[in-house]
């Protein structure tokens, strides 16, 4: 099984992180990285089964929101190379924010897990991607 795993501290308070990122279909925070969001369906994008279609490539489904814990799952149903649909399965994407109680700052923390026969590539593909978003939110809160 691969698993990709970034995190960044962001100079907000958590509540306020988290409800920046919580809307699945509101990645506006990430301009520059997500060029385009596409809303698959009816359901808003804190509703399990929301799709999404992002820059045109990435087909998700949110799977799991918990506004207590301050996580949500979800996963990659198609994409591009090694994310596509035959390539790999089970890929699922979470995300944690994490209070820093030190200094009333966060930590946002990304990870996927997945099953495909080529690990590596789906890794060289998604971890610069996670990157770039946890950068993007970083960015957005300076």
């Amino acid at each position: 099984m691969g698993r990709c795993y970034n995190s960044a501290v962001i100079n907000a308070p958590c509540q306020t992180v988290w409800e920046k990122i919580r809307n699945f279909h509101d990645l506006a925070w990430a301009a520059g990285v997500v060029t385009k969001t596409a809303v698959v369906g009816d359901l808003k994008g804190d509703q399990i089964g929301a799709k999404r279609i992002l820059n045109d490539v990435f087909h998700e489904t949110l799977l799991s929101l918990e506004d207590e814990e301050r996580t949500f799952s979800y996963r990659i149903d198609d994409g591009p190379g090694p994310v596509a649909k035959d390539a790999v399965k089970n890929y699922v994407g979470a995300v944690r924010v994490l209070p820093i109680t030190e200094n009333n700052t966060t930590f946002v923390e990304w990870q996927s897990t997945y099953e495909s026969a080529d690990d590596r590539a789906v890794g060289e593909l998604c971890n610069p991607i996670y990157q770039a978003v946890l950068q993007a939110l970083k960015n957005h809160f300076s």
